[in-house]
């Protein structure tokens, strides 16, 4: 029968854990049938709050169950390299799995106490790199594949609003008499004058970042920060560009309107606006998504 402290450990019920070791300190020499200590699988289960337990309380023989391996010979470094017994993270896509993955990889060989484990090779000569590499093979695939086809579709956008961009600011509303904008004491004017600038660079900036990804080498490490970085710059560019060219269109357009008819354009505008501001929408959960994964400093799971 498995312990109680174990199965907690597993749920990441902190309460329970606390609760069992000041009553009972004993309890941490618990393991299960695979030689698994609680410290071990509260790594492996990714229980970021079990785990912060046993690095900031002390519990006596505490340092022993640090130096504890599996019946295969893993260390909690090799678990934490493992894919876990579920899919713990509570992000979408394959490639914020991965960072994810890396982050609690990273946080467990760092915090580890005294890095006894840093070189220690299981049963079968693996490091704990080699663990991980040899775990997330399917999740790498999947997570170059959702950024290649992410990267892929925002960059045909980034190029359609480069393309309008460029030639809005290269024609000047009203014309111009000897090199100067008839209209450029307006302020329709300037607005255009500016919103298109921005659209041109920041589309094209936008372009560059995905077209960065799709060439990368698709690295392991990459995952971590830079391929993340990457799309949530191209993803904020591309925003901003679309907004920009919405509203360089927008005062361009307005100085072809009658006066009588000039307050009628904003709603007009509106609705001229809308299946762009959509498209536009329909981006922005994964934008949430990639900035609520990359501020995260290490991962914690929902039970």
């Amino acid at each position: 029968m498995i312990s109680p402290i174990l199965v907690a450990a597993k749920n990441g019920v902190v309460e329970i854990v606390k609760e069992i070791l000041n009553e009972y300190s004993l309890a941490i020499y618990d393991e299960d049938t695979d030689k698994k200590n609680v410290f071990m699988l509260a790594v492996e289960y990714r229980q970021l709050d079990i785990y912060n337990i046993f690095l900031r309380q002390e519990y006596s023989h505490q340092s022993i169950i640090f130096q504890k391996t599996d019946k295969d010979g893993n260390s909690a470094i090799h678990l934490a390299a493992t894919t876990g017994p579920n899919q713990p993270w509570p992000i979408p896509g394959a490639a914020l799995q991965m960072q994810w993955e890396l982050k609690w990889y990273e946080h467990v060989r760092e915090t580890m106490p005294h890095n006894i484990f840093t070189t220690h090779r299981n049963n079968q000569g693996m490091t704990s790199k080699d663990v991980f590499e040899e775990a997330h093979k399917t999740m790498l695939k999947e997570g170059v594949k959702w950024l290649t086809n992410t990267a892929q579709s925002c960059s045909v956008v980034a190029a359609l609003v480069a393309t309008v961009a460029y030639a809005s600011a290269t024609t000047v509303p009203g014309g111009v008499e000897k090199g100067i904008p008839l209209l450029r004491n307006t302020y329709a004017f300037s607005i255009f004058t500016i919103s298109s600038l921005v659209a041109l660079c920041l589309s094209v900036t936008s372009l560059t970042m995905f077209l960065s990804i799709l060439t990368s080498r698709n690295e392991i490490s990459d995952f971590h920060h830079n391929l993340p970085m990457k799309l949530i710059m191209g993803l904020s560019s591309l925003f901003i560009s679309i907004a920009a060219m919405l509203v360089s269109f927008c005062a361009g357009h307005f100085f072809d309107l009658a006066d009588h008819l000039q307050h009628t354009a904003f709603p007009i505008y509106a609705v001229t606006c809308l299946p762009v501001s959509i498209y536009a929408a329909t981006q922005f959960p994964l934008y949430f998504d990639l900035i609520y994964s990359i501020i995260m400093p290490v991962p914690k799971r929902n039970n």
